[in-house]
């Protein structure tokens, strides 16, 4: 159920939030830091794309609290701020998708969006 009483400041969070995970590039790289975390570099490495692109979309999740960043040196390394509850958003949205007759999954979509199989 979707809570009563939120205020316009906090569905401003929320709306910012889903604004986070509607990217299928930004749910891309929340994927792969699903294995640990990962520098900069690395994420630019595997994502084949800018490093400008790549740290605009961590920006982004940075901002929603999706991930923490710490600084080693001149390198900054990207974790997820909470891998478990994330996980369970994830197997929350495939349930929802299946439970309306979606038949394409979050994965999916995202690879599909990328050019990937």
């Amino acid at each position: 159920m979707i809570r009563e009483g939120v205020g316009i400041e906090d569905r401003g969070a929320q709306a910012a939030f889903f604004h986070a995970l509607a990217e299928p590039t930004r749910l891309a790289l929340l994927e792969h830091l699903e294995s640990g975390e990962h520098r900069v570099r690395d994420l630019v490495d595997h994502m084949h794309l800018a490093q400008s692109t790549v740290s605009k979309h961590l920006a982004c999740l940075r901002d929603c609290g999706l991930v923490t960043v710490r600084t080693e040196g001149r390198a900054s390394w990207f974790a997820l701020a909470d891998a478990t509850r994330l996980a369970t958003l994830f197997a929350d949205a495939e349930d929802l998708l299946a439970a309306s007759g979606a038949s394409l999954s979050l994965r999916d979509h995202d690879h599909d969006e990328m050019g990937e199989s």
